[in-house]
């Protein structure tokens, strides 16, 4: 990297802090309970709105899975989400009625809450449609993956967005409060994807799964990206860039072997096709408070007048990390 490139990106990052320092005027804090954060406790930090049927899984799984706190910002919820947060002991809240797209589709506010609370932590960034899997998830606790990534000094996690669906339309099966998303959405698509470097930021670009093939068939390289780095050591001198698809600086990203080897990786089980999709899909549409004047959403307002069935005959329906690893869409790296 030339001098005047490394310049830049050192100027872009300096900005993304400046920015997150302006933006945490936004946030309003309901419940910090920060002061009960150890040393060595593993942090996540999420922006949600109106996930209030979602909330008591998602902060079971993560906490079973050995999360320890945490940090959460509602973007104006009305379904009773920031009630129910504001009661849970290891939950630190903060609220805000702002854009959500002024604010880098969140970036900056957990740029700003990161760089406050998360220095010298592992942080897992996730939404709440998001279930975090890695290499023996089921035996081993995720401190176990954080120990063996400090002793081997990685300071970042991969982890691809695996878009999961039910068998039949997207709204045929209820999905009840406190339920595994999984027992509905069971299926994924087990290829169909495209992959490129980005050459400025050197992150993966991943793009394909069901989402590109039902919604944006006639255009798939505008799919959303599914490469993610939702675990990183943090430190308050690193920021996102653009969600959790990359960081600055740019060496967060090589979470990938450029030799041609493997490092060890994960998914991110992407449970949003539920029953409460189209309501969703309905209220972000008329927000358009997302990414490129919520490009995402209106795809997905085409086709869900038509019910549509996510499963093909290629499809699979998951059964574990290690079918996932096998498929090549997660790997075990050199961590035995």
């Amino acid at each position: 990297m030339g001098a005047w490139t490394s310049y830049r990106l050192r100027l872009k990052r300096k900005r993304h802090h400046v920015r997150a320092f302006r933006k945490r005027r936004e946030l309003t804090c309901v419940q910090n309970r920060t002061a009960l954060i150890d040393p060595s406790d593993i942090l996540i930090f999420s922006t949600l709105r109106n996930e209030l049927v979602r909330l008591p899984f998602f902060l079971k799984y993560y906490r079973d899975l050995g999360v320890n706190h945490f940090v959460i910002v509602d973007n104006g919820s009305d379904d009773g989400s920031r009630e129910y947060l504001e009661q849970q002991e290891d939950v630190s809240l903060w609220t805000t009625q702002a854009s959500y797209k002024r604010a880098k589709y969140g970036v900056d506010w957990l740029n700003w809450l990161q760089r406050k609370y998360g220095h010298g932590h592992w942080c897992l960034a996730v939404d709440t449609d998001e279930l975090f899997i890695y290499p023996f998830c089921d035996a081993r606790p995720l401190r176990a993956l954080t120990d063996w990534l400090d002793a081997s000094q990685i300071r970042s996690f991969g982890a691809m967005l695996l878009d999961m669906y039910p068998s039949g339309q997207i709204g045929e099966e209820t999905y009840q409060s406190g339920q595994n998303p999984l027992e509905i959405a069971r299926w994924f698509d087990s290829g169909n994807y495209m992959i490129r470097k980005n050459t400025r930021f050197r992150n993966l670009w991943i793009q394909g799964g069901a989402r590109a093939r039902v919604f944006f068939d006639d255009s798939p390289k505008s799919a959303p990206a599914l490469n993610k780095i939702p675990l990183v050591k943090w430190h308050r001198s690193y920021a996102y860039i653009s969600s959790t698809h990359m960081l600055l600086p740019r060496g967060l990203n090589l979470v990938y072997d450029e030799s041609g080897g493997e490092k060890a990786s994960g998914c991110l089980l992407h449970t949003k096709f539920l029953d409460t999709f189209q309501e969703k899909s309905r209220e972000e549409l008329e927000r358009r408070q997302h990414y490129a004047n919520s490009h995402e959403y209106r795809a997905y307002s085409a086709r869900l007048a038509d019910d549509p069935v996510l499963w093909s005959k290629w499809s699979e329906e998951y059964n574990g990390w290690r079918q996932i690893e096998h498929l090549g869409l997660m790997s075990k790296g050199n961590w035995a």
